[in-house]
């Protein structure tokens, strides 16, 4: 039986550059949900900081893993911005959640994006798992702030 070479046996990476493109803005993503929920963190009552540190957690994990992966493949990770624009003003616990849901619709669309434009299997699960622990994340944040529907119906869709 012969095997047919592949990219990789060629030295080539078999992430194209569409496919690179979606992860520095995953990672971009990734940055500005850190930013949101550090702002957030401010104005949310103890049991949801409880949450949002545990979020927090979350998009460092990511956030590490996508930097990694892009240095690897000899890319250079996107930075984060010295600052974000919230697409509301945080006053309370109310529009602090607002923007927590803002940033985890972001991550999520980010995520699809890399789902969608991916054709290596691990980058795919990769991006499927991120896309769906956001769209949880997500629900948590709806369901405190009182939005409906709490579950988005296509996570990941503007």
């Amino acid at each position: 039986m012969t095997r047919r070479p592949t990219q990789e046996d060629d030295g080539e990476s078999p992430f194209d550059d569409v496919a690179v493109e979606a992860l520095q803005r995953a990672l971009a993503s990734e940055h500005a949900a850190l930013w949101a929920y550090s702002l957030a963190l401010a104005f949310v009552p103890v049991d949801w900081a409880t949450r949002a540190r545990a979020d927090i957690e979350a998009h460092k994990t990511l956030r590490a893993q996508v930097t990694q992966t892009l240095s690897t493949l000899g890319k250079r990770p996107v930075s984060a911005q010295p600052a974000y624009t919230p697409p509301q003003p945080v006053v309370d616990a109310n529009s602090a959640g607002a923007l927590l849901v803002a940033a985890e619709t972001d991550t999520t669309a980010a995520w699809r994006s890399v789902l969608e434009r991916s054709t290596v299997p691990q980058l795919r699960a990769a991006g499927l798992k991120a896309m769906v622990d956001s769209t949880g994340r997500i629900a948590f944040w709806r369901a405190v702030t009182d939005r409906a529907p709490v579950i988005p119906v296509f996570p990941g869709r503007g």
